[in-house]
């Protein structure tokens, strides 16, 4: 073999395997990353049933319904962004300042049936606060309650 076919086939190599590494990379990431979503994207252009996701919105007011499955506590309820609900399934002990009429932000996966399966509920800290993503999706549904103040866009 000549020097210039040796150095052809070490730049070849190289570059295969450089991006074999850039493609494992890439998957890795993909596989952290978490969208943020709204029952009505959920419900208008449905999601890849494995994928986990956060959905952000309002309890509905009268939804909350409590389970006793063995030993862990089951809950259902809805949340929406105005425009549509989709029902949320969490199997554990909700955050002491999960309410009925409060945002929430809550990670998980869809089902076929747009039912929402949680696997983590997060809930606001003060009476003043709200996930931007939820803000942001309630002022565009028009539907931002006026108990938070101004909607988001007015904030400065």
């Amino acid at each position: 073999m000549t020097r210039k076919i040796r150095r052809l086939w070490f730049v070849v190599i190289f570059i295969a395997c450089f991006g074999t590494a850039i493609g494992l990379i890439l998957r890795a990431f993909s596989s952290d990353i978490v969208f943020f979503v709204t029952p009505s994207q959920i419900v208008f252009s449905p999601l890849s049933y494995h994928r986990v996701v956060k959905l952000g919105g309002m309890v509905v007011a009268g939804s909350v319904h409590w389970k006793k499955h063995t030993e862990t506590p089951t809950v259902t309820f809805d949340v929406t962004d105005g425009l549509k609900a989709i029902t949320v399934i969490y199997r554990g002990i909700l955050p002491d300042l999960f309410r009925e009429g409060q945002s929430v932000v809550v990670i998980g996966t869809t089902t076929p049936q747009h039912t929402f399966i949680a696997s983590e509920v997060l809930a606001k800290h003060d009476e003043t606060y709200m996930p931007k993503e939820v803000a942001d999706a309630l002022r565009k549904s028009g539907k931002w309650d006026p108990r938070f103040g101004p909607p988001p866009s007015d904030i400065r």
